[in-house]
């Protein structure tokens, strides 16, 4: 009944394995989203910076600093709710990682537990002395 019981509380802690390690692929998979779309942003403001500079440089200064002020703010806004989201997955992912790690603890105690137990049984009986 006992080493029933244990091996329950093991397929238990296997089960939970396995639904973290999912979330924390999903959160892996999205980190490198997060990366991939930081390098898009970055191309896709070099790219307008130096489509303002040819086209306004040395036309009009003043609309081009202007029109360089406004595109450097929007670039600061959406890499702060880039960076924002980073922050937000490297949390979950230690978050994962922490219940991974004390899972895995507590099904290895388990797991010593259930050998002691199979052990007593064939040992003496299964008398458990």
């Amino acid at each position: 009944m006992a080493i029933s019981n244990i091996q329950e509380t093991l397929l238990m802690y296997t089960k939970q394995k396995s639904m973290i390690n999912e979330k924390l692929a999903q959160v892996q998979f999205n980190m490198m989203n997060a990366s991939r779309k930081s390098a898009e942003l970055q191309q896709k403001y070099n790219e307008k910076q130096q489509y303002y500079y040819f086209e306004y440089h040395n036309d009009s200064p003043d609309e081009y600093t202007a029109v360089m002020e406004i595109l450097e703010n929007e670039h600061e806004y959406e890499l702060q709710n880039l960076n924002a989201w980073e922050e937000q997955l490297e949390m979950d992912k230690n978050n994962y990682e922490t219940r991974l790690n004390e899972i895995t603890t507590f099904e290895s105690s388990w797991t010593k537990l259930l050998q002691t137990n199979i052990k007593n049984d064939f040992t003496y009986g299964g008398s458990g002395k």
